[in-house]
């Protein structure tokens, strides 16, 4: 799964990556639809598509001459799970910063704990 995680986490890390899939969450584009709006070449375009399908995060599919990218949503469900899982332990650990913190700027709040 690391391999997974890696890929999506890679492709996400770049904002053209970021801003197509936004793009596609309105619905299936053409290449050339989905290209539009950025000013860059075609391969330049190509290459960010195939991080995208190599992470599971579009499909592409070949219709005459027409290339469509779809999105797969479903590619996101490992990478929210590992970040729901790491969200659950961090605001662990913030609760109980927030608590020490409150206990130094408060010595009475730490006695009064330690008589319960």
């Amino acid at each position: 799964m690391s391999n997974e995680l890696d890929a999506v986490f890679g492709a996400l890390a770049d904002p053209t990556r970021r801003a197509m899939l936004s793009r596609l969450t309105s619905g299936s584009m053409t290449v050339g639809e989905l290209a539009e709006p950025f000013e860059m070449s075609r391969p330049a375009i190509s290459q960010h598509l195939k991080v995208l399908e190599k992470a599971g995060l579009i499909e592409r599919t070949a219709s005459a001459q027409w290339r469509t990218c779809t999105l797969r949503a479903e590619g996101l469900n490992d990478a929210a799970v590992w970040v729901e899982e790491h969200r659950r332990g961090w605001n662990e650990r913030f609760d109980l910063l927030g608590e020490r913190l409150r206990e130094l700027k408060n010595p009475e709040l730490k006695k009064e704990k330690g008589n319960e």
